[in-house]
């Protein structure tokens, strides 16, 4: 078969690298200058920044989509184990917590903060197991393309607790607010209000602790570059729509190919898209469901190249300004720039020194803020943002002499996600992975009424991250051969 894949994304290289393994022709496009998508690099003056996700979990399941191409993901790239994964401090309090994968080691962390809270890691990552096992390891790998899929589900997911609130299941466990914060975070960096989201994402810190948190060397971009290398990936080439035959009975058709911003047609029988799934409604000319289906807030990305290392910081560290809960629901929900600031921070450097010049460090922070539908003025507000960001880095997290060790750096605002991106309102993550935005509820990885179009990537089945989007490709590259083996199109 004849297949393009909309987008050079992750999610886009790993359908591409499992069906050209399974014998198709496939072609990728990507509107952009270079692969990566969401997960791009910039490099400027000796230092490099990943763009986007920067810790890799769940190697295997890269491992394994290496492996249907006929790669062997470590022939191909360097991983090193990060040893803690990330560093979390608060701007209220002098302790920090090292997240390891090692028990002993974060139950010990944990009792800093609180005894009591220590001897429960075991029952709350006991608790979790189960949901990992099912709702990701199960449910991640298959498609919920029809109602009782879920309904099959849902009983197993009620039972585990699964589908309460994230925040609320982690405090069944764990009484001290510093905890409750440390182990329920995680959804905020696939665009998931912890407080909003089901307890089924508990099961991101489960799978820290099982597989332990991965950096490639060069950063995940050259992930990207590895996956992209066998395959035959047009850059700078923008869909404009995708084409469809009508059906003689009223349906919506089929796909026949894409046709680029120049003019280009690209003939084909399936088409992935690996765009922003709102956006690919635009493409087949019907508006985005955006009453159904509700984008993820933005960020806004602050990219520092400095004369100096900061010791302070880890690899990875998470740095949490004071009312978190109130800063989580304003930049999630509301209108204006959060009056505190929380941040994750990666300085790669730690591990790889070369990301840096001789002598400094490569800072990438970032921040969570409202998508455009809130209205802010960014050519306006930026700057100012950027200097509070940076001086709150020196007076609350100790970071000194930031300021003055900027030798070089760059920003990227939710206009530019809207921009380079072509993310709907500006999202940073895709679709808020909420209740109602899950399995069936979500984008499914084939279409409804168009036949032979599919979807993979952060904004459908099962969700963002870098597994997420992985496993989605597995799903996705299934349905493609089931599909091809009920009604084959071409050899």
């Amino acid at each position: 078969m004849r297949i393009v894949v909309v987008g050079a994304g992750l999610g886009g290289l790993a359908v591409a690298l499992r069906l050209q393994g399974a014998g198709h022709e496939v072609t990728v496009v990507d509107r952009r200058e270079r692969p990566g998508g969401r997960a791009y690099q910039l490099r400027d003056a000796g230092y490099t920044w990943d763009m986007g996700p920067s810790l890799i979990t769940m190697p295997w399941t890269l491992e394994e989509t290496f492996a249907a191409a006929g790669l062997d993901l470590h022939r191909e790239v360097t991983l090193r184990r990060l040893d803690p994964l990330y560093r979390i401090r608060w701007a209220d309090d002098e302790r920090e917590l090292d997240f390891t994968s090692d028990r002993d080691r974060l139950r010990e962390g944990i009792a800093g903060f609180s005894s009591r809270d220590a001897t429960a890691l075991d029952g709350f990552l006991a608790a979790v197991k189960p949901i990992y096992e099912q709702g990701i390891l199960a449910a991640g790998r298959q498609p919920f393309l029809r109602a009782r899929d879920l309904a099959a589900l849902l009983p197993t997911m009620l039972r585990l607790g699964a589908a309460t609130g994230l925040h609320r299941f982690v405090a069944r466990h764990f009484e001290h607010p510093r905890i409750r914060e440390a182990f329920s975070f995680h959804s905020l960096f696939i665009g998931g209000d912890p407080f909003r989201v089901p307890a089924i994402y508990a099961a991101l810190v489960y799978l820290q602790v099982l597989d332990g948190g991965w950096y490639a060397e060069g950063g995940t971009y050259s992930l990207v570059e590895a996956m992209a290398r066998p395959l035959e990936v047009r850059c700078g080439a923008a869909v404009e729509r995708i084409e469809r035959a009508s059906d003689r009975r009223g349906g919506a058709g089929r796909v026949t190919g894409v046709v680029l911003a120049g003019g280009e047609r690209i003939g084909a029988d399936v088409v992935v898209s690996n765009a922003d799934v709102l956006s690919t409604h635009e493409l087949l000319g019907r508006r985005p469901p955006l009453r159904r289906l509700r984008p993820t807030m933005s960020c806004y990305l602050l990219f520092l190249g400095t004369d100096r290392p900061q010791r302070k910081l880890l690899h990875h560290t998470l740095l949490l300004g004071r009312d978190y809960r109130e800063t989580i629901a304003g930049v999630t929900r509301g209108k204006t720039l959060p009056r505190e600031l929380s941040t994750y921070v990666h300085a790669p450097s730690r591990t790889e020194p070369a990301m840096a010049a001789p002598g400094g460090d490569s800072i990438y922070a970032l921040l969570p803020v409202p998508n455009l539908s809130a209205p802010i003025d960014w050519e306006r507000e930026a700057r100012p943002l950027r200097d509070r960001l940076v001086a709150d880095y020196e007076r609350s997290f100790g970071l000194e002499g930031l300021e003055e060790s900027i030798v070089v750096e760059h920003q990227m605002t939710p206009e530019d996600f809207r921009s380079e991106l072509g993310a709907v309102l500006g999202n940073a993550f895709a679709v808020e992975p909420t209740l109602h935005q899950s399995a069936y509820f979500r984008q499914p990885n084939r279409d409804r009424s168009v036949a032979g179009l599919y979807y993979v990537g952060g904004g459908t089945h099962p969700g963002a991250g870098v597994p997420g989007v992985v496993l989605g490709a597995e799903v996705t590259a299934k349905l493609i051969e089931e599909d091809r083996a009920r009604a084959p199109l071409a050899a």
